[in-house]
């Protein structure tokens, strides 16, 4: 009599069971459309015609033209900044929110979350007529004496698209580095402080270490949407704010080349991944150097 190994067992087979259903659906959602768009940069298109042979014309022509690569580096660097303000303006609101918070936390999260209550469209016209030649902040400035004429910089350019994704994407920064910081053991704050840490020294060496995962968490949960932002860079960055996704778009609309506007998604998502796992590899060393 011979017993089952247990990789064949009534065990794993309910496993099975129970995974296979949700894995497959997961496959055929999320794994088959991007092996789908990742085969589609291979093809070539000629207006209705779609040529499935294969050929590195389109990925070539990604890596290869100036264009393409100025609109990438733009994507990378506005999202970097865009994730670095946030990050640093979301901070001390979810440390105030954490430690000073008292019974009214859930509240202060409330009010955190008030934004998503309108559309992001709504959010990014506002923006465009808080920041507009004749708009709210220049004819406050003007009205103040503060400035002659209405500031041109801070509309229809980079600077306007970081402005406008930082507010938007505040709450989801906010959230994690909460999250985080709640789980910080407080008699820990309590030894430093008997052991004559100042509160700048407390907070370098227990509490940003301690909130690293949160922060981590709220940088990546930033970084990998925004550098596909099309709407923000559409209305309110101009030509000189255009980004990798607005590019992506027009090849799938306008120019009706979806093997190339494939092959460019690709691109930015191999790019993002990279950049993001080195991101999350420096973070675990830098945690490492700091345990030890």
């Amino acid at each position: 009599m011979t017993t089952a190994t247990p990789w064949i067992g009534s065990d794993y087979r309910r496993g099975l069971r129970l995974i296979g259903l949700p894995f497959g659906y997961s496959l055929l959602l999320l794994a088959a459309p991007l092996l789908l768009i990742f085969l589609l940069g291979f093809w070539t298109q000629d207006y209705l015609v779609l040529d499935r042979s294969f050929k590195l014309d389109n990925y070539i022509e990604a890596w290869s033209h100036p264009l393409y690569r100025v609109l990438m580096l733009r994507s990378l660097g506005i999202s970097a900044v865009v994730t670095l303000a946030t990050v640093l303006l979301a901070y001390p609101m979810a440390y105030f929110i954490s430690f000073y918070g008292g019974n009214h936390k859930a509240l202060w999260l409330f009010l955190v979350t008030i934004p998503f209550w309108t559309s992001y469209l709504l959010r990014v016209f506002l923006w465009k007529v808080i920041l507009g030649y004749n708009g709210v902040l220049n004819s406050t400035l003007e009205w103040l004496g503060l400035i002659e004429e209405p500031l041109t910089f801070i509309l229809y350019n980079v600077n306007a698209v970081v402005i406008t994704l930082t507010h938007a994407w505040a709450p989801f920064a906010i959230l994690p580095i909460f999250v985080a910081l709640e789980k910080i053991d407080r008699s820990l704050l309590e030894s430093a402080t008997d052991l004559g840490d100042s509160p700048l020294r407390r907070f370098l060496h227990v509490t940003l270490p301690l909130s690293m995962p949160g922060v981590v968490a709220a940088a990546l949960i930033i970084f990998i949407p925004t550098i596909g932002d099309y709407v923000t860079p559409r209305l309110v960055g101009g030509k000189d704010g255009l980004m990798i996704a607005n590019m992506i778009q027009v090849q799938f609309s306008k120019a009706n080349n979806a093997p190339l506007g494939a092959a460019l998604a690709v691109s930015a998502m191999g790019i993002v991944s990279m950049v993001a796992l080195l991101f999350v590899a420096l973070n675990r060393r830098w945690l490492r150097k700091q345990g030890s």
